[in-house]
């Protein structure tokens, strides 16, 4: 079996999730190459695991302070090249596309009448599950950004639905700081982070950042541009999450036990939907805007308990491998089956 593999690059999540898919594929020696779209090559980083990978711009939506931009949107995608790349992707040498929200790999598939099988949070939403800030636009989005055969979706809870759980690989927890906070607010603005956690030197706060505040940060706000593995050993020993709604950053946090308290980008639909859903399931607090009251009620919060999710990405690639793509409802089954949910979820 031979798999063209395509991810949104717009984000963390898509690419965590595209790791733990890239280990199971390789234990089942099955031959993938990988292509990414909606992040310019540069910005791509700890790579190593997918090879000789390839980039596409495709299509991604641009910020402004927290907030969803349409203009900057408007100007950074180009049609006419997408429709070029759609054209020119050539799929003929693969039996199937895996596809995790990406719309090169999904319409060339479609075009061609390749069977693509699609993977993300994204297809989730698809489902009557908790949702938030829907409209029209938002359901087409869903449906035809990146179509697919066979839409899998992952989710925190199954909501009685044919879904799977999160696919997350974490760092074990080595000793806790619980005085430790991780902070990753990609969204936000440096300064208008560092006045939010200025008062608070109670605490040390772990701050991942692509921009650097215009004026040093106090000594217990602690700056980091991107890095996978400090990240991950931060979420593993700190005591709680600040982030925004991003559905990978919540089932790291959830997985580990960590509070967590989340800042959803504003007029990004997925966003408001899983902070509906985390209201929902009693897992996380959430604010709309950078708010110190939330913050200084939060901070006293006790930890939950963590939820030991499955390896579902093994699981996936031996579903995919055996080609009855039409029946989920047993995979997902069988995949919950070995989740022990919080009492108050059931």
């Amino acid at each position: 079996m031979r798999i063209l593999y395509g991810v949104q690059g717009t984000g963390n999540g898509h690419l965590s999730r595209a790791r733990v898919m890239a280990k199971s594929l390789a234990k089942q020696d099955v031959q993938v190459d990988f292509l990414f779209s909606g992040r310019a090559p540069e910005h791509f980083f700890d790579m190593e695991c997918f090879g000789d990978y390839r980039v596409q711009p495709g299509l991604t939506f641009a910020t402004e302070k927290g907030h969803v931009s349409i203009a900057k949107t408007l100007r950074r995608n180009c049609a006419s090249r997408l429709l070029r790349d759609i054209r020119e992707l050539d799929l003929s040498h693969y039996d199937m596309v895996l596809n995790d929200f990406e719309p090169v790999s999904a319409w060339a598939a479609k075009r061609q009448g390749v069977p693509c099988v699609g993977i993300s949070h994204q297809a989730a939403l698809k489902y009557p599950v908790p949702k938030q800030g829907n409209t029209w636009f938002n359901e087409a989005l869903l449906n035809y950004f990146a179509p697919a055969n066979v839409a899998l979706g992952c989710h925190w809870h199954h909501f009685g639905f044919p879904i799977l759980p999160p696919f997350v690989e974490v760092d074990k927890i080595g000793v806790e700081h619980s005085h430790d906070i991780l902070v990753y607010l990609p969204f936000e603005d440096a300064d208008a982070i560092v006045e939010l956690l200025r008062p608070w030197d109670g605490y040390r706060f772990l701050v991942y950042h692509a921009s650097q505040p215009l004026l040093p940060p106090p000594e217990h706000v602690l700056w980091f541009g991107f890095n996978r593995d400090g990240f991950k050993q931060h979420m593993a020993d700190c005591g709680g999450v600040i982030g925004n709604a991003g559905f990978e950053l919540a089932s790291e946090a959830l997985t580990l036990g960590k509070k967590l308290l989340v800042k959803p980008l504003l007029g990004q639909f997925e966003q408001l939907s899983n902070v509906a859903a985390l209201q929902l399931l009693g897992i996380a607090d959430s604010m709309m805007s950078l708010d110190a009251a939330v913050l200084k009620r939060w901070l006293k919060a006790a930890s939950p308990s963590p939820i030991a999710y499955p390896q579902v990405g093994d699981a996936l690639v031996t579903w995919l491998r055996a080609g009855d793509w039409q029946d989920s409802r047993a995979l997902c089954q069988d995949l919950w089956s070995q989740v022990e949910l919080p009492d108050t979820w059931k």
